[in-house]
Order: C-alpha cells, then sequence, then structure tokens
C-alpha cells in the first residue's frame, strides 16, 4: 500500500493522547494515527472491494463497476454513522 505524507491541523488534547499512544505501544505517532482512522472507517477501500468481489457471483461487473458499487457503499457507511442530524451539513 502507498503512503504520502499529509499536515493536519489536530486538537492539542488528541495529538497529547496520541504521542501517549505511541509511547507506551513502541509504535510511531502516525502508526497510531493510521490505526485510529482505520478504526474509525472500519476497513480500508480496497477491503471493501475484494468483498464486492466476492459477492461477484450472480454477474459479472467490471472492476470500475465494482469500484464504484464499493465508493457508493462506503459513503453510505459513513453518511449512516453521522446520523441524521449531521448528514445535512
Amino acid at each position: 500500500m502507498s503512503k504520502r505524507s499529509v499536515t493536519l491541523e489536530v486538537d492539542e488534547a488528541l495529538l497529547d493522547a496520541a504521542q501517549a499512544e505511541a509511547r507506551r505501544t513502541g509504535r510511531s505517532e502516525g502508526e497510531v494515527v493510521e490505526l485510529a482512522l482505520r478504526q474509525l472507517f472500519g476497513e480500508s477501500l480496497n477491503s471493501v472491494v475484494e468483498r464486492v468481489w466476492a459477492r461477484n457471483t450472480s454477474q459479472e461487473l467490471s472492476e470500475d463497476e465494482a469500484l464504484s458499487l464499493a465508493r457508493s457503499e462506503l459513503e453510505a457507511m459513513r453518511r449512516e454513522r453521522k446520523g441524521p442530524d449531521k448528514a445535512a451539513s
């Protein structure tokens, strides 16, 4: 999996907690942040695509169609997690 550098503004309390977790577990701060993001989103887009392909037994989807379906499902999951009050924002 490819990685890229990012610059983010993060609440100091969250950053302090991430740094403490990194020290406690022996991980880098980047690993702690990546783990937190993976836990928030549940799974990577790649594993969503793999699940779509696994279910693709009755009809043939192109790779583009499968990716589009996976993205749609991921967006629906994110909207669902936000709840009805936050979905409009």
